[in-house]
């Protein structure tokens, strides 16, 4: 379901959105996307969080020693 939902928005808010000209292009953008998908664009199902934020919350800090 994940992959699902994952690939629709790549599909909507990128790849239909740009036509790529180049693989090259193709690369950078879907690069630039799952930059902003990861850091910046909030997830409904993470309460509003990203998922940089959800994940690195949720590591454990390491000891001092």
């Amino acid at each position: 379901m994940f992959v699902e939902r994952l690939w629709r928005s790549v599909k909507y808010e990128e790849v239909y959105l740009h036509a790529y000209d180049t693989v090259s292009a193709a690369k950078a953008g879907l690069d630039r996307y799952f930059r902003f998908y990861n850091s910046r664009r909030p997830h409904s199902s993470l309460d509003r969080k990203t998922s940089d934020q959800f994940n690195f919350e949720a590591l454990p800090l390491p000891m001092a020693a």
